[in-house]
């Protein structure tokens, strides 16, 4: 087997931490072509759909590949922005506010992000930040509640990249922090300037990405992180039990997913003469296809058109200062015993001031 080249080495140099934003992936355009290497790339890994191998090979390539495509496209046309795609954009300025949070608190680490499925690839920038000198590396997730297709899955990307790695990288992974306190904080105050500009709902709906039940039965504990991210959020804003409503959207294929459903439920309450609602997404972090359009469009048509009088979404935490910090907080939690340059002379100077008033020796 053949490792790839490392890059050039100097001795005295400090060793450097970085942090990797991951989040799930985006197609490089809104465009059928497009979508068909990145669904391919996405709908091949068997941790987001366990079927096996053969059989679903034949699926994908004999109907889902030849069909699919051209529809996403058409959805993700209708969200793109001038920028490109919603989920790359507000990675990227994620990416870079967390860097400049950090390096204000006195942690002036690398902070890059990748996707899962797309570009830029987990491979491509470990390998930038190797080249940049990274020696520890802390991968964290852009998924509050830890799921095998998600949170694992993008452990698995940075396993296969340091097979062919001579010398790996120290690593650090961020399993969740769906019940983390900053980052329920940051959701609430998303909801209170929301309502404190729009008014407040009849209900708040939070819709979690969906998976299939299945999971749950064999161990996966994302359905409980879910429920427990809804209590806590709905603990902080006040709110009565039968004011908060769990949902779980983005439903593929026949086999029953986590329930209640998200539109059936919207449907629902619309028949029951609800008026308003306010819909957000806790589980996304950022705003994506399955935000802006399965929920801000197609969830919003279909309860209008049942009756109901008012939707009103709130968007992901994207690019606010309370997540921001939160996200600062979670880093700083994970890089305990990590300096940011080991071997920079005022840090080391300042770790042997604390441990001669300590009591230590030399």
């Amino acid at each position: 087997m053949t490792f790839a080249a490392e890059p050039p080495f100097r001795h005295g140099t400090p060793a450097q931490t970085a942090i990797l934003l991951v989040n799930l992936g985006t197609p490089d355009a809104p465009t059928p072509a497009a979508l068909r290497r990145y669904l391919a790339q996405f709908l091949w890994d068997p941790r987001v759909v366990e079927i096996p191998r053969l059989v679903w090979w034949l699926i994908l390539h004999g109907v889902i590949l030849r069909v699919r495509p051209a529809k996403s496209a058409k959805k993700y046309e209708s969200i793109w922005m001038p920028e490109g795609s919603p989920l790359l954009v507000w990675s990227e300025k994620q990416a870079t506010l967390l860097r400049g949070y950090l390096g204000e608190r006195g942690h002036p680490v690398l902070v890059r992000h990748a996707m899962r499925y797309g570009n830029p690839s987990v491979p491509s920038v470990l390998d930038e930040l190797k080249a940049a000198g990274a020696t520890r590396i802390l991968l964290l997730p852009m998924y509050p509640q830890y799921s095998g297709p998600t949170t694992a899955s993008a452990w698995d990307a940075v396993g296969d990249w340091s097979r062919n790695v001579r010398h790996v990288p120290e690593f650090r992974f961020v399993n969740r922090y769906h019940d983390d306190a900053g980052y329920i904080e940051a959701l609430a105050q998303r909801v209170l300037a929301h309502w404190q500009a729009e008014g407040r709902g009849d209900r708040l709906v939070l819709s979690f990405h969906g998976v299939p039940k299945r999971t749950l039965l064999l161990g996966d504990p994302y359905h409980c992180e879910c429920l427990k991210t809804a209590r806590l959020l709905g603990e902080r804003l006040g709110l009565k039990p039968d004011q908060l409503v769990v949902t779980f959207q983005s439903r593929f294929g026949k086999a029953e997913w986590l329930q209640p459903y998200t539109e059936p439920t919207l449907i629902e309450l619309a028949r029951q003469g609800v008026a308003r609602v306010d819909v957000m997404c806790p589980g996304f972090t950022a705003d994506c296809l399955e935000t802006l359009e399965e929920i801000d469009q197609e969830a919003r048509e279909a309860f209008l058109e049942s009756g109901g009088k008012d939707f009103h979404y709130i968007p992901c935490l994207n690019d606010s200062h309370p997540w921001i910090a939160a996200m600062a907080d979670i880093a700083i939690r994970h890089m305990q015993g990590w300096p940011a340059r080991a071997e920079d002379p005022p840090a080391l100077e300042a770790q042997r001031q604390r441990a001669l008033a300590a009591g230590a020796t030399d």
